[in-house]
């Protein structure tokens, strides 16, 4: 059955829809030896899809992987400027995995991996309104009123930041530490947070997503999913289609 070829290669692992359409325009996709143009559809079962030069032969199973982050680790497969990348952390993985989002470079924590292209899509779309905790460790200790406008919004360049759960976890004599939640995921937005009330961060570890705890995993070490795992997080992006029907 013919299917468009973003979303052939989102169901074999190969990449996101939306990175399966850069690679179509980059050139890197061919169809019965010819490059492959946005719109064009296939028959994984009957053509021959190449993706730089390597044939598309079957789908691979769907994985998913609960990562632990480390600081000064580029959330990418791959670094111009050679830097350590999240994938040679990965190297045992037989399956080709991608980022469902990123961490910042100087960030560290949970990180998912999948070459499940609708999950992707799914947890990373911004109605989903997936809610990721942070802790979070900031120079100084911020007063109540700081505290309160990081959790109605703060304004970010040209628009506010969505309403955040934060909670002081504990304070030491120079700095502070908070949980925070929020379900955005604009660049750099807790550490501009937090800069905008005067109280930069010093350090910043993602620990859940949508329930999926970071658990004991140590820097750079990393799990497979349960099936019920993952099934649970199906099921709750599920519930979130059906509520925003309403």
């Amino acid at each position: 059955m013919e299917k468009r070829l973003q979303k052939i290669l989102s169901e074999m692992g190969i990449s996101s829809r939306r990175k399966a359409e850069d690679l179509i325009l980059e050139g890197r996709v061919t169809v019965n030896g010819r490059v492959a143009t946005i719109g064009m559809k296939a028959d994984p079962g009957k053509d021959h899809i190449k993706v730089d030069g390597r044939l598309l032969i079957r789908p691979e199973p769907k994985v998913y992987i609960v990562f632990n982050k480390p600081r000064n680790v580029v959330t990418s497969l791959y670094d111009p400027e050679g830097r350590t990348t999240v994938k040679d952390f990965l190297r045992d993985v037989k399956y080709r995995v991608f980022p469902v989002g990123r961490l910042d470079y100087d960030s560290e924590g949970l990180l998912l991996f999948t070459n499940d292209g609708d999950f992707a899509h799914a947890m990373l779309h911004p109605s989903k309104k997936i809610q990721k905790t942070y802790l979070v460790k900031v120079k100084g200790v911020p007063d109540e009123e700081g505290i309160g406008k990081l959790r109605k919004g703060i304004r970010l360049e040209d628009r506010l930041t969505a309403s955040a759960k934060i909670y002081k976890a504990r304070t030491t004599e120079n700095n502070s530490w908070f949980e925070m939640t929020i379900h955005e995921g604009r660049k750099r937005q807790i550490r501009n947070m937090f800069e905008k009330i005067g109280h930069p961060v010093l350090k910043l570890k993602r620990t859940r997503i949508n329930g999926i705890e970071l658990g004991r995993l140590g820097p750079g070490e990393y799990r497979f999913l349960k099936p019920e795992e993952v099934s649970g997080i199906k099921k709750e992006l599920l519930f979130i289609d059906n509520k925003s029907k309403f």
